[in-house]
């Protein structure tokens, strides 16, 4: 009987769990590392659309993606003053099919991904890789916890800012395409008595939103801006974050000013630049990239964790139908480039229109988002659903 082989997938967040449950399908010894702890908080509500779909519904978990699908029926666009612009259902702005995507909760999604592969693969939790080296037969790692292991084929499915790309491919900005818009996200008390709404207040290059998934008593705030160049040093410093939010804020009307004053008592403070990465290639020796830390599309396109969960699906897939890693890293790319490239354009087909940077570009996203109100609103679009999975091999 042939050994299994052993691999290592680096982050548990949305890939990392989906690649161990499709690699333990095919026949792998799994083991998943991952710096945070177990726990997760639930985090920001995500999408999953179109392939990504059937994807969950393969894996056995969209009756419980369906039961945390967070249903938010109205979203409210807000002029300079807070007067309000268009009010509407929420799948109309986003191109969502009513009744099949989903929107969760990233936490909830990672812990029902977690929770599928907890009793058949490996995790070290608090750990993550200090050195990568394949120069033998196969991938030996050291862990910051001084673990040393030897792996077959290592993943890394760490995110935009991945460690294990920059290990293996080189520094980010190699790959790293800025696409003009900074933002921060955090939570804050809910004391405008919001409940199962979105209310999006703009003005040309600045955008504030207040999310309130069902009836709580604490809201998802966001707060992007237009900046031509990377504010690189500032993103590095915690205090320097808050002040570059703050000032990028300066004189707002609406509710922003509340909501620069939570921002700079949270905790859980995430800010940094709209981007994505572009690689020529996902594998180098042993060693793939999957989601983001491959091909992050931004936020601005609502197709980063239906990506995450598409090319784990596909890399695994190439995996099953090629013993040769080789060959199996090559079908991977092959197969799913097309439908990354697809997703990464969305941007450029008008992804960005909800965070207009000029007045006339303002008028335009206001003037369409008033036709919604009275007109049906348009067919998804096609990148959601471009590719056709195939059939995934049954298990050995």
């Amino acid at each position: 009987m042939t050994p299994k082989r052993k691999v290592l997938v680096s982050g548990a967040g949305i890939s990392g769990p989906a690649l161990a449950y499709w690699l333990h399908r095919t026949g792998f010894e799994v083991t998943v590392v991952e710096k945070a702890g177990a726990s997760r908080a639930p985090g920001y509500p995500i999408d999953i659309r179109g392939t990504a779909t059937e994807v969950v519904r393969r894996m056995g978990i969209l009756p419980q993606l369906r039961s945390a699908h967070v249903d938010s029926p109205r979203c409210t666009f807000l002029d300079a003053e807070g007067g309000t612009v268009a009010s509407l259902a929420s799948h109309a702005v986003v191109g969502s099919v009513q009744g099949q995507d989903l929107e969760v909760r990233r936490g909830d999604l990672a812990a029902l991904l977690q929770a599928r592969v907890r009793d058949d693969v490996e995790f070290l939790f608090d750990d993550s890789i200090a050195t990568l080296d394949q120069s033998g037969r196969g991938v030996d790692i050291t862990f910051h916890s001084g673990l040393r292991r030897t792996y077959d084929l290592v993943f890394g499915a760490d995110g935009l800012h991945s460690p294990t790309r920059e290990s293996v491919f080189g520094p980010e900005e190699q790959f790293h395409r800025y696409l003009g818009y900074c933002f921060g996200l955090f939570t804050m008390p809910n004391t405008f008595g919001l409940s199962h709404e979105l209310m999006l207040w703009n003005t040309p290059g600045r955008a504030a939103a207040l999310y309130a998934v069902g009836d709580t008593d604490r809201l998802h705030a966001f707060l992007t801006f237009h900046r031509p160049e990377p504010p690189s040093a500032a993103l590095r410093n915690p205090e320097a974050r808050r002040a570059l939010l703050t000032t990028a804020f300066a004189g707002a009307g609406w509710k922003v000013p509340a909501i620069i004053g939570a921002m700079r008592d949270a905790d859980d403070l995430y800010c940094d630049t709209a981007g994505q990465i572009r690689m020529p290639h996902w594998s180098s020796g042993r060693v793939a990239l999957v989601g983001d830390a491959a091909y992050a599309p931004s936020f601005l396109t609502g197709q980063g964790s239906s990506l995450a969960l598409v090319g784990a699906y596909m890399l695994a897939h190439a995996l099953a139908a090629h013993r040769d890693h080789t060959a199996a890293f090559a079908a991977y790319e092959r197969d799913l480039r097309a439908f990354v490239s697809v997703n990464q354009a969305l941007v450029d087909n008008g992804g960005a229109r909800l965070f207009p940077t000029t007045a006339r570009a303002l008028e335009q996203r206001d003037a369409m988002l008033r036709d919604l109100v009275t007109m049906p609103s348009p067919p998804p679009r096609p990148a959601h659903s471009a590719l056709t999975l195939p059939v995934f091999a049954p298990m050995p």
